[in-house]
């Protein structure tokens, strides 16, 4: 579909494949390599099992460069009709692929085959199909009526355009919902993107610069896809005049930096920051359904999950039982090689992170709390065994920050406002669950100030639902109508009538 460009055909042959470790950068439509090449560790055995590109602030700025060019003197932003095929032919191409993308999925993020079979692969696949079909009915126009003015009749409306060149940085944990979170809605709306992966798991973003290059009509330029260990390859695309808005999922303090960064030049800027979430187990609530949700969720992915619910509120004089539900249930996650079947929870994405992890549950105990199952690594590969930890202060270390691991704090309370002033103490506000009779819970799920919300077990997440944070958490929202309206811009037209 589009020009690409190897250094030769051996590794050109090799990278055509989705399935294949060599991969290249997608820059003004053609697929390039470089001299600079950095590894991509298996989390779940710590061996390398390719090399990518490693892209420079040169790079980074030839990306933008293209992504300009075709912003502005293309029609790519105008031609709603061109933009929906491309987006089938994407979906399209990401289903004729999804076996080789969920192995590399599976080898390189260290997700379960399970996780494939949702948040991790197909559901971010379906995000695609959802952007194509709204955008088929998406109002991109509307009629404000008449109004008189200087003794004339004025006519008025309102059009949305694309917000313009996205810079879309991702995050490593669910590599393909993130990167097609921002991609879909980014290109539904008519934006030209400079997509940058995570620098530990560049191979699977990369795979779908290919995918973008070699299966759609998508012009040159419209999207390119980068690699690279080194920071200042982010920082270049934040920074430049040449992109109008920037798209970040990751930490908390890196979004803080980025949107200083972005502010010499006064881009739009939308944030998917970090999480400490907390759910509530009300004193009415089925303890053996809330203690299985809160187990297997902090444990899923590892708990590489910024939505998370890492802290669990436990009415004090229930303390003990709902503890030792929640302990037994983690005896029951089978942890190891995610390519197998039956694993339910696999590594983390590094030794740093796994040392990381570690540090903050041996302080934590240091600090008071009571070390109730796990707090071990598990060698070979990066995997920590599913940890619980009791009697945690809830201002803490452990109770404040995220951990991004298998780690859940249990906290007490004594009775409902107790419980809601916890579980807002925090800097963050992106989710929050509550377990107990239905009226009583909502309106305690009503008082937290979270983006999202589950309601004994309830799940939002969806391609049609918005998904963001309050606070810290972030600022604006991922996926629904929603998404697509952090893409666009509203232009208000008037013309004399009479």
């Amino acid at each position: 579909m589009q020009e690409t460009a190897t250094i030769s055909d051996d590794a050109g042959s090799a990278a055509a494949e989705p399935g294949r470790p060599t991969r290249r950068l997608l820059i003004d439509g053609r697929l390039v390599e470089t001299e600079r090449m950095f590894p991509s560790l298996n989390p779940a055995t710590g061996e390398v099992i390719g090399h990518a590109p490693d892209a420079t602030v040169a790079d980074a700025e030839a990306a933008v460069a293209a992504a300009r060019r075709a912003f502005d003197a293309g029609d790519w932003s105008t031609n709603t009709e061109f933009r929906i095929h491309c987006l089938e032919q994407l979906h399209q191409a990401l289903i004729s692929h999804r076996d080789e993308l969920a192995a590399l999925t599976i080898a390189e993020v260290g997700a379960t085959e399970s996780l494939c079979q949702g948040a991790q692969l197909d559901q971010p696949i379906d995000i695609v199909a959802y952007y194509a079909d709204l955008l088929k009915t998406y109002p991109l126009t509307e009629d404000l009526g008449n109004i008189t003015s200087r003794g004339m009749l004025h006519h008025r409306w309102v059009e949305k355009e694309a917000a313009g060149v996205v810079a879309a940085i991702i995050a490593y944990n669910y590599p393909n919902q993130l990167a097609l979170a921002k991609l879909a809605p980014a290109l539904a709306a008519g934006c030209t993107v400079v997509l940058k992966s995570a620098p530990d798991t560049p191979l699977i973003t990369l795979a779908l610069g290919e995918l973008i290059a070699e299966h759609t009509d998508i012009p040159a330029g419209v999207v390119n896809v980068l690699a690279g260990a080194d920071p200042a390859v982010g920082a270049a695309l934040t920074t430049s005049p040449g992109v109008d808005m920037v798209t970040f999922t990751g930490s908390t303090p890196t979004g803080r930096a980025i949107m200083a960064a972005a502010s010499d030049t006064l881009k739009k800027v939308f944030l998917e920051l970090g999480g400490k979430s907390a759910a509530i187990v009300l004193d009415d609530a089925d303890f053996g359904t809330a203690a299985l949700f809160s187990a297997f969720s902090m444990v899923t992915h590892a708990g590489q999950g910024c939505a998370l619910t890492s802290r669990l509120l436990v009415p004090e004089q229930h303390k003990d039982e709902i503890v030792e539900l929640v302990k037994n249930n983690f005896g029951l996650v089978r942890f190891g090689n995610p390519a197998d079947p039956s694993t339910y929870m696999g590594p983390l994405i590094s030794a740093k992170q796994r040392d990381k992890v570690d540090g903050m549950v041996k302080r934590a105990v240091e600090a008071g709390a009571t070390l109730v199952t796990g707090g071990e690594k598990v060698d070979p590969g990066y995997f920590y065994s599913p940890t619980l930890l009791a009697d945690v202060d809830p201002d803490s270390e452990i109770a404040q920050e995220e951990v991004f691991g298998p780690v859940l704090a249990v906290i007490s309370y004594t009775d409902d406002d107790d419980a809601v002033r916890i579980a807002n103490n925090s800097i963050y506000g992106l989710s929050g669950a509550v377990f107990g009779s239905q009226d009583r819970a909502l309106a305690v799920a009503r008082r937290f100030r979270t983006g999202t919300f589950s309601i004994n077990g309830g799940n939002y997440f969806s391609p049609d639902s918005p998904f963001g944070g309050f606070k810290q958490s972030g600022i604006g929202r991922e996926m629904g109508k929603a998404g697509l309206e952090e893409f666009l811009e509203a232009k208000t037209y008037a013309t004399v009538v009479s």
